[in-house]
């Protein structure tokens, strides 16, 4: 699949349950579009071991993200009574209660198909069967969008390694830092740390002369 990066976010409309145990219906990106940055991440299951590990993380910075005008939106190939019903789950028990943000229901897989994150293939075989070649479900991946609708930044993990919040933070502030300064960002930039202009003209000048 072709990357994603500088292209519009795939548009989607879905089922989403938001501030903790409200189901919306038509749930879309779109609505931040000009006015907020989103990171869009996607997780593999409901009611299982790292996922909630990673939404809890995402919400205990969530300020952080607010602060920089950036929304948080999770998604997962579980229904919105599912996420509904995980919503209501204490955190010693292995449940995400007191997640604020908005999380999506891809329950027909379309939305982790378009973003190029769903696991498995899928064929019909000869006696015209649906067949999949492993559970239909979402990589970890993260798509940092910015304030246009385009996607800047992605990121997808294999199901049993966890993401670093703190990277994703660390994404947006370069990208922001870029927008407002026209620098670019080396590597292990982190917000308080110069960047970069990128002037080419030493270069030209080597070439030249030689």
């Amino acid at each position: 699949m072709t990357s994603l990066i500088g292209k519009k976010a795939p548009s989607f409309k879905a089922a989403a349950v938001v501030n903790g145990g409200e189901i919306v219906n038509d749930f879309s990106l779109d609505q931040y579009v000009g006015k907020k940055y989103v990171i869009f991440f996607f997780y593999p299951k409901d009611f299982t071991f790292v996922c909630p590990t990673e939404l809890h993380a995402f919400q205990e910075k969530l300020a952080e993200f607010e602060k920089r005008g950036c929304a948080i939106v999770g998604c997962s190939t579980d229904t919105e009574q599912s996420h509904w019903g995980w919503l209501q789950m204490d955190k010693k028990f292995g449940g995400i209660k007191g997640i604020t943000y908005p999380i999506v229901a891809d329950t027909n897989k379309t939305i982790s198909i378009n973003y190029g994150c769903l696991n498995g293939d899928y064929s019909i075989d000869e006696n015209d069967n649906f067949v999949a070649s492993s559970e239909m479900i979402a990589y970890r991946a993260l798509y940092l969008i910015d304030k246009k609708g385009n996607v800047r930044h992605l990121l997808i993990n294999d199901l049993p390694l966890g993401r670093n919040v703190d990277e994703a933070l660390r994404m947006l502030d370069a990208l922001q830092f870029n927008e407002e300064n026209g620098e670019v960002c080396p590597a292990n930039w982190s917000k308080g740390k110069e960047g970069m202009k990128a002037d080419h003209s030493g270069v030209a000048d080597y070439l030249a002369k030689h």
